[in-house]
């Protein structure tokens, strides 16, 4: 099975030349670090970046310069800066063409939950509920299952919902996988994982192809 900066890797392939795409916090932000050779992606942070560059070396540190979970980031060339109202403009205007988010939880029927686990203190629902709202085309990073051992991939979501019926594609440590129907439908197998071990971890309704691909990474 993969480890978060493989489940990185693998959403990295997901990027397309020239566009906009917004990173959230957790797994999501490592995608900036493996963009492949050669292609130009702009990545927009919600509290006023676009030009987001990869993480900095000890050297390039400034402290003043954050992405949206506070982790210090580099910006490049000609990267611009601005206030939240024309960040979130840009999301609720659909100039992101990509959305790369974190969940806790995703239903079967596209559902994610993502900003709140009940009885645990947040600091607030960050940019998630803007742009699951706004964004036509959502990636989710995850573990597929809890440190518990439990699925993340449910028939419906337990925990507070961030947006309904929002979500296309799921990468997790064990697997691709894409939603709809109201089911998820195995797309690509981590290196080494069998199709019996997704579906043993996988809650949801499971639709797995005779033969599925293992992932190219």
């Amino acid at each position: 099975m993969l480890d978060k900066n493989g489940i990185a890797q693998r959403i990295a392939q997901e990027l397309q030349d020239g566009t906009y795409v917004n990173l959230g916090i957790g797994i999501p932000t490592l995608v900036a670090n493996l963009v492949p050779e050669g292609m130009q992606v702009e990545f927009q942070s919600e509290n006023g970046i676009l030009g987001m560059g990869p993480f900095p070396s000890d050297d390039e540190v400034d402290a003043d310069l954050i992405n949206a979970g506070k982790q210090t980031i580099t910006a490049l060339a000609g990267a611009v800066y601005f206030d939240s109202a024309t960040s979130f403009a840009m999301i609720r205007g659909r100039h992101v063409q990509l959305t790369v988010l974190g969940a806790m939880e995703v239903s079967q029927s596209g559902d994610i939950a993502n900003w709140k686990i009940p009885g645990r203190l947040v600091k607030g629902m960050g940019g998630a509920m803007d742009l699951v709202a706004s964004a036509d085309n959502i990636v989710v990073a995850m573990m597929h299952t809890n440190k518990r051992g439990e699925s993340k991939l449910l028939p419906s979501c337990s925990l507070p919902l961030t947006g309904v019926g929002c979500v296309r594609r799921v990468v997790t440590n064990l697997a691709v996988l894409d939603i709809c129907d109201g089911a998820f439908h195995l797309v690509e197998r981590a290196p080494g994982v069998s199709v019996d071990d997704i579906k043993a971890a996988t809650a949801g309704v499971l639709i797995a192809p005779s033969s599925v691909p293992e992932m190219q990474l």
